[in-house]
Order: C-alpha cells, then structure tokens, then sequence
C-alpha cells in the first residue's frame, strides 16, 4: 500500500511544511479508503459520494494534477468519518495514516 509508517513530524507541524508531503499523506489515507470500501460492509451512500469527488491527481499520483489542494481538504474535512470507518474496519495502519496526515498538514 503506502509508506506511511513514518515518523509523524508534529515538531515540524504549523511551523514550516518543509519536508512534509501532504499530498502523499492525504494519498495514503485514500488508499485505505479505497481498499476497504472493496468490501461492500463497508461502503455506503456517502463513501459513493466521496469516491466521485476524488480528484485525477490521486490517480494519477502527481500533485500538479491537483493544484486547489481538493484531495488534502477532502480528507481534513472529512476527518472523522475516515477514522469512524478506520475503526470500524480495524485498520490500524489506516487509523495512524489519518492521524498522520491529520497532524502534519490538516
């Protein structure tokens, strides 16, 4: 899936964006979504309305493809429903993945 077991970098957080991707964070958290949503569960009328809205630059893994930054909103504001569906699933890897992304750029 995605590289996302690395250190949460808080002391960096509000201060500086250096060496934070928060493309990528949001991309990992989109990864478990997705493949969770596989899983007819755990899918429902809103993950169908949030899966239509995922932008081309997910996709395409480029971050120039998404330059209104619409994934990483899409994932912040929708924060709660992700570790609701995280938690329910036990997607432990998909629970740190949301709190990194959360911390570091959200």
């Amino acid at each position: 899936m995605c590289g996302c077991r690395k250190t949460i970098k808080v002391d960096e957080s509000y201060v500086s964006f250096k060496n934070i991707d928060c493309f990528e964070n949001a991309c990992c958290v989109v990864d478990h979504i997705l493949a969770l949503l596989k899983k007819p569960e755990n899918n429902n009328a809103y993950w169908d309305k949030f899966v239509g809205k995922i932008p081309e630059g997910y996709y395409a893994r480029d971050v120039k493809k998404d330059p209104k930054e619409i994934l990483l909103y899409m994932v912040c504001s929708s924060a709660s429903n992700i570790i609701e569906l995280f938690e329910n699933a036990g997607d432990e890897e998909g629970i740190f993945a949301m709190e990194k992304c959360e911390q570091e750029c959200c």
